[in-house]
């Protein structure tokens, strides 16, 4: 019993491998994988697209924060209107 045990498991485990227990389509095709480049010529045009995709990237944010900045001032000078009139409001009553 002891010693059937480990070696049944091993032989349903251990045979037939590729039929039971693969995920079809698991491993990328060569196309579809990351190829780091080699010659002078691709090395440089990979640092010339990653340079253009940095910028974009800061132009993207530096715009955010821009907004984001106006906004903030658009909320406090709501806040200081309407601290002015609800200070009107009281004065008058």
């Amino acid at each position: 019993m002891y010693l059937m045990f480990p070696i049944g498991i091993m032989y349903y485990f251990g045979t037939n491998l590729d039929e039971r227990f693969t995920v079809p389509d698991f491993w990328p095709k060569a196309e579809m994988a990351n190829k780091v480049p080699t010659e002078r010529d691709e090395i440089h045009a990979e640092l010339e697209r990653l340079r253009a995709k940095r910028l974009f990237l800061r132009e993207r944010r530096l715009a955010a924060e821009e907004r984001a900045a106006q906004l903030q001032q658009q909320r406090a000078l709501h806040q200081q209107q309407q601290q002015q009139q609800q200070q009107q409001q009281q004065d008058s009553a």
